[in-house]
């Protein structure tokens, strides 16, 4: 069985961060997982993800914007781009 998963990788050096593997995915989840990889890595200034529902919901914007993280939503089209944190 396949189970979603949510890479976390640095942009700069490309270093991953972390993996959160799981049945569901949603943006509660997510910003709590960013949370706690901000206890050791900080918050990003931008943050790069896809234009699923749970990075295009009130629950994900409003916890990048208590954060003054910019969020940069990939092309629609091109999930080649994939999602990245980056630090500039």
């Amino acid at each position: 069985m396949n189970y979603p998963h949510f890479n976390v990788i640095d942009d700069f050096n490309r270093e991953v961060l972390g993996i959160d593997i799981a049945v569901s995915l949603p943006a509660g989840r997510i910003t709590r997982y960013l949370d706690k990889l901000a206890e050791y890595h900080n918050y990003p200034l931008k943050i790069r993800v896809d234009n699923g529902p749970e990075f295009t919901g009130n629950t994900f914007i409003n916890w990048a914007k208590s954060h003054d993280i910019a969020i940069d939503y990939i092309e629609l089209g091109n999930p080649y781009q994939n999602g990245y944190i980056g630090t500039i």
